[in-house]
């Protein structure tokens, strides 16, 4: 797994398998035109002359990464129409299930009609290739439409979780220059119909570009403010549009989509990924991973990732992945706990779900739901294959995933372990379906065609057992390739660090185990540095998770004036009734058991009780809140939580310390 070294002869051969994989699995899809040069990249170079980096470092030109120079195609006919062209129209694309309990089932045949109807929609607006359509919708079928038509008209989507506050959307359609904003009246969310437009509304009204906001009638409601001339209903321009639309072919390097990630410090960063090269790796990897080993048996697939459809995991495994291969999948729109916390079970059983994707943050709270294991009376046997995404899963859930969702199977379901990034646009590591043996939490190794090494500051191999930075030394052709209007902030946050070996840095901390596997620590900046020794926040969160009386924890980096740093944990207990307490007997019980499970130099100083732990939509705890929030210092940027109204509750806790 580490990086070895190769002598040239070897080097230009294992590029040359790299570039000829990639170009095996483009051909899965329809090109209007082939390619004529396959893959090309421009490291960042030193500049001979010039301003100074923002560490003092010499200047670098960005990195330029280009695949499939030639080719081109249309993403949105690869994902349905060609689909139907070979005869599968009547084969279920969409099972939506709504919050509420309504259903509708979308055949490719649907798909194609109510993907041109929306396509020529967008060109009766003015949207056509290369204009930027921000989507701040639920998970319900048209989101998937309006997706698949932008991609069809040569638009570029970002799409917008509809739970983030006016403030996020608003630097989102400022930040693209978008000339459309789709959005809905309201959407369901814990069992209420909970407003929307007027979030859409705040976020329009400053300085920007957007000429028309097209509004999905969800939740009933009619009686909301309303621009003449610049709202329109979904129903009234989409609906009667002609279902007939004729696709174009664009370049591979046509940008796709623009997805924001939320870093430490700074706004988001609209990462650009492109059409050829993240179809064909979105294409490849989903089938690699989730498809029937078996091809004969792969009408029977039915997939369901839980992901929220602005993650950038929905736009790989939910949307282009999935709909590229002709798979069958479900979507659904509501909280896993409403109005029961079996709800996910029902729609597994309901729909014949085949493979569960999810996140390890809905793994432990369904952990907390039922501690006595998912009861008997749900039919899970459909379930072939689980996985697990959006950050590094603890043990203790991988466990209860295989064997109570996968309770069907002896020894409990294959698991793919997945560890991938906004930025890769695929997943990097994974175990295989096939593999005969797995380790708990352990992403092992990379897919084929890509490779990652874990290295020191200086980019040397760290030793088995050591943590160092995870760098893709070989990417694929999914790779974001800028940030959005900055391309120095695409340099500066990936490709510095290690400019002169061309690796991208990852963010993340990982250590190789005695077998050369990959585990992954979290991110490098959720390191507590206790007396100069450097533990891992994610590995004391798996010990105290591993405890009867824990649902879920955050462990975060608090000053210490004599150790430096000192771990606090914030715990969501089991029992509720703890949550907000000093519950001294309980905090000593688990400090003890982080002690037995990593040893004393580990265990928090102080444990606080509390509701919930802020996360993103992608299920990543976002530790640098607690510590602002425990040593009441500015809080950052929280546009991208999922929970934002835990804040105020973990500020009442703290503050009651």
């Amino acid at each position: 797994m580490g990086c070895k070294t190769m002598g040239m002869n070897q080097v230009d051969t294992d590029e040359a398998a790299r570039i000829a994989f990639w170009e095996d699995a483009a051909r899965r899809l329809d090109w209007a035109e082939p390619w004529h040069t396959a893959h090309t990249s421009e490291p960042a170079r030193p500049l001979p002359a010039g301003p100074e980096g923002p560490d003092g470092d010499a200047a670098y030109t960005v990195p330029k990464i280009e695949w499939f120079a030639g080719g081109k195609l249309n993403v949105a006919a690869n994902c349905v129409d060609r689909h139907v062209a070979a005869g599968r129209g009547d084969k279920v694309a969409l099972s939506f299930e709504g919050e509420p309990g309504d259903r509708r089932t979308v055949t490719y045949a649907d798909l194609q009609k109510e993907v041109s109807k929306a396509a020529n929609a967008l060109l009766s607006l003015g949207v056509g290739k290369g204009d930027r359509v921000v989507i701040y919708l639920p998970v319900i079928d048209e989101t998937v439409v309006i997706t698949l038509a932008c991609a069809r008209t040569g638009a570029v989507h970002s799409l917008v979780f509809g739970g983030f506050s006016p403030e996020a959307l608003k630097f989102r359609v400022e930040d693209t220059g978008a000339k459309l904003l789709v959005t809905t009246d309201g959407q369901f969310r814990r069992g209420q119909a909970v407003p929307v437009k007027a979030n859409a509304d705040a976020a329009v009204s400053g300085d920007n570009s957007i000429e028309h906001v097209l509004v999905i009638n969800r939740t009933g409601h009619t009686d909301i403010d309303w621009v003449e001339g610049r709202d329109l209903w979904w129903h009234d321009v989409v609906r009667p549009a002609p279902e007939v639309h004729v696709p174009e072919a664009f370049d591979a390097e046509t940008p796709l989509f623009i997805m924001y990630t939320s870093g430490t410090t700074g706004q988001p960063k609209g990462l650009v990924h492109t059409s050829g090269g993240y179809l064909t790796q979105a294409s490849w990897s989903h089938e690699y991973l989730f498809s029937n080993p078996d091809p004969a048996l792969r009408d029977q697939d039915g997939h369901w990732c839980t992901a929220d459809l602005a993650w950038v995991t929905a736009h790989t495994y939910e949307i282009y992945g999935p709909l590229s291969n002709g798979v069958t999948q479900v979507i659904y729109e509501g909280t896993p706990n409403t109005p029961h916390p079996g709800r996910h079970f029902e729609v597994i059983e309901r729909y014949k779900v085949t493979s569960y994707y999810t996140a390890p943050t809905l793994v432990r709270s369904l952990m907390g739901w039922f501690p006595d294991g998912i009861p008997a009376g749900y039919d899970l046997s459909s379930i072939r294959l689980c996985g697990t995404v959006g950050e590094a899963v603890n043990p203790e859930a991988w466990k209860w995933l295989r064997s109570q969702v996968g309770r069907d199977t002896l020894g409990g379901v294959p698991m793919v372990d997945t560890w991938w990034q906004s930025e890769t646009g695929a997943t990097v590591l994974s175990p295989r379906q096939t593999d005969p043996a797995f380790k708990p939490g352990c992403a092992p190794r990379a897919l084929p065609a890509l490779a990652v090494d874990i290295v020191d500051d200086e980019g040397s191999t760290v030793p088995a057992g050591v943590q160092g930075y995870i760098v893709v030394t070989r990417t694929g052709p999914a790779m974001a390739r800028t940030v959005w209007g900055n391309p120095q902030r695409y340099l500066d946050s990936y490709w510095r660090k290690y400019a002169a070996q061309g690796w991208f840095l990852a963010g993340d901390g990982a250590r190789f185990d005695a077998d050369g596997d990959v585990w992954i620590l979290g991110r490098v900046d959720d390191v507590i540095n206790i007396s100069g020794h450097r533990l891992s926040t994610m590995e004391i969160e798996s010990a105290l998770v591993s405890h009867r009386a824990v649902v879920e924890a955050g462990v975060c980096p608090t000053f210490d004036a004599k150790t430096g740093h000192a771990a606090t944990a914030f715990v969501v207990p089991l029992d509720r009734s703890l949550v907000g307490t000093t519950a001294a007997g309980v905090a000593e019980e688990l400090g003890g058991h982080v002690s037995v499970q990593i040893g004393p130099i580990a265990k928090p100083r102080e444990i606080v009780f509390v509701p919930d732990v802020p996360k993103t939509r992608s299920g990543k705890i976002m530790r640098r809140l607690p510590t602002q929030l425990f040593e009441g210092t500015a809080l950052g940027d929280t546009s991208s939580l999922q929970n934002e109204p835990c804040i105020a509750e973990i500020k009442q806790t703290c503050e009651a310390r």
